[in-house]
């Protein structure tokens, strides 16, 4: 059984830097021990210790994870995060020692019914995204992610007398004065244009590593790596080629309409880039208070919700696992990650005074919650489940959150309610768009960074066919997407979202009609973790497979009805 140590505060968990080569000599041993086992029950006790031997090392690469991203300044925690990218390809091909001698043991159905099926899947799929030979690759793929991370965390917008970075100019996007939202729109682009350069130049060499670590290790191209490498064991390529199907024909057609009706409340003949951000002409809804009034909304909606939440909010307070404010130097973005030598997750966020702070807290409290529900397993690989099937925890909980959404935004909660059901169907398009994108960058990855833009946009026109950049001849070029991390990042983790929006939704409906059923089955899904495959997952939910068509058509009718009876004179 995993055990986890006790600590006061994130602040003040120690950090060293962990001996690498004491960690491979115990390894091998406790490796040669395994594969010379003569029971199950002596290699479940092994793979008990290794498991714990690893946790070690992984909570320290997180905490210099954490801490690098919370100031990408900090000189010490920057030197010990290129340590990082250089040492986990090594820990992983050790591990992947590991996967082989357990899908080779004598004992693998006995072991099987022990530890489940799924940790063997992940088994054989890690092992086929990896090689000793392929190691440096790896290593240099890393540093490129981490160069890129920096790159947009040094961004110093001068806008309206301050020095704003991508997140905190995010409220100027918002204006409801539109020569406001112009201009803070041409002040982000153009952090993204004087580095036009140094973009391309990243994401073409990770395109090419990318491409060379797939063909050394047999596939044709990077598209099949990608996907082992997320571990998608039950769905294909295929499958997803037709899911985005699905979006364009039910999709596509009604977010015109919201573009249009967006365009008819604010007035204007014509939606650009840079209106899409405010929804309402009055202005778009904001939380009513300060970043500790909204911590101290969220207190009183976890208590209630249930016992579970209202215990888990209380510890990640106490112990002080969420760095929520914005500040120079900090990495863009949000995300939520785990501690395992601790049992805790820790959640990172850039609050901006928009809705996007109440957005981001409960997303990642969904998966904080998660993986939280799940530290009970004693293997690590199910505290998350594979990418997609973690995006449901934390859209759901956006949902679930909306019988107290008025205690955070007050008169505007049809306003916040209204932007943010219509803002899940909205994203659909764009989510797809990124994932076709992907495709096509690792199916053809010859092509030039003038052509990756030009496929982009493209691509752009056909999801999101309302979309006008009023003659901003970088973005008529096809260069938004580089804002967009996952691309650089995480390759192929984004349609993840785009499937796990349809099973959220589902959520949504059912909780209209039995909130206590619904929740429920949210709760089994928090506590499976990763014990199963995604479609497993979705179906122990009682959801219906987002890959089957009729999830749209079970969704669609309760969202629309929702939107259209809201008119919009309601808004002004």
């Amino acid at each position: 059984m995993t055990t986890h140590r006790t600590f006061e505060t994130f602040e003040r968990i120690p950090y060293q830097r962990p001996d690498y080569d004491a960690f491979v000599a115990e390894w091998k041993r406790l490796l040669d021990e395994f594969r010379t086992a003569t029971s199950p029950e002596e290699q479940s006790v092994l793979l008990e210790t290794m498991n714990q031997l690893r946790i070690e090392l992984d909570t320290a690469a997180t905490i210099v994870s954490i801490r690098h991203s919370c100031d990408t300044s900090d000189q010490f925690y920057a030197a010990e995060q290129e340590y990082m990218d250089t040492v986990r390809p090594l820990i992983a091909e050790h591990v992947n020692d590991l996967y082989r001698a357990l899908i080779s043991s004598p004992f693998r159905h006995e072991l099987e019914r022990t530890w489940g099926a799924q940790l063997f899947r992940i088994a054989e799929m890690s092992i086929r995204c990896q090689s000793p030979e392929v190691i440096p690759l790896l290593q240099r793929e890393n540093q490129l992610a981490t160069e890129y991370q920096k790159l947009l965390a040094s961004a110093e917008i001068a806008f309206d007398g301050k020095t704003l970075n991508l997140s905190s100019i995010a409220p100027y996007l918002q204006h409801t004065d539109r020569a406001v939202r112009r201009a803070a729109s041409e002040a982000k682009w153009d952090f993204f244009r004087a580095h036009a350069d140094e973009l391309d130049r990243l994401y073409d060499e990770l395109v090419r590593v990318r491409t060379e670590i797939a063909q050394r290790l047999g596939y044709r191209t990077f598209t099949e790596l990608g996907y082992m490498r997320m571990l998608r064991s039950d769905y294909t390529a295929a499958d997803v080629a037709r899911y985005r199907e699905y979006v364009l024909r039910h999709i596509v057609p009604i977010a015109v309409k919201l573009r249009q009706r967006q365009a008819q409340r604010l007035g204007l003949e014509q939606l650009t880039f840079y209106d899409e951000p405010l929804q309402y002409r009055s202005g778009n809804p904001t939380p009513k208070g300060d970043p500790d009034w909204i911590i101290a909304q969220a207190r009183s909606m976890y208590a209630e919700m249930s016992a579970e939440t209202d215990g888990f909010f209380r510890l990640m307070e106490q112990r002080r696992l969420m760095d929520l404010l914005t500040r120079p130097k900090k990495a863009t973005g949000g995300y939520c990650t785990f501690l395992g030598a601790y049992g805790v997750p820790f959640i990172f966020a850039n609050f901006n005074g928009t809705a996007h702070d109440v957005d981001v807290l409960t997303h990642e409290f969904g998966h904080a919650f998660q993986c939280y529900s799940s530290r009970h397993h004693r293997a690590p690989e199910y505290w998350f489940p594979t990418y997609e099937a973690c995006e449901i925890h934390s859209m759901s909980m956006e949902f679930f959150a909306w019988p107290w959404i008025k205690r955070f935004f007050r008169e505007d909660e049809d306003k916040y309610q209204f932007q943010h059901l219509s803002g899940a169907l909205l994203f659909l398009p764009y989510a797809v768009l990124v994932d076709e994108f992907q495709h096509q960058v690792y199916d053809h990855p010859t092509m030039t960074p003038a052509e990756r833009k030009q496929c982009w946009r493209q691509l752009e026109q056909r999801y999101l066919p309302y979309r006008n950049y009023d003659g901003n001849a970088f973005l008529e070029t096809g260069s938004v997407w580089q804002q967009q991390r996952h691309i650089y990042e995480s390759p192929f983790y984004y349609i993840d979202y785009a499937l796990a929006q349809v099973c959220a939704l589902q959520f949504w409906v059912r909780a209209k009609s039995d909130r206590d059923a619904a929740w429920r089955d949210y709760l089994e899904l928090c506590r499976a973790g990763g014990t199963r495959a995604f479609t497993e997952l979705v179906a122990l939910a009682n959801l219906q497979s987002p890959f089957d068509e009729r999830s749209f058509t079970a969704i669609i009718g309760d969202i629309t009805a929702r939107l259209d009876g809201v008119p919009d004179s309601h808004f002004d």
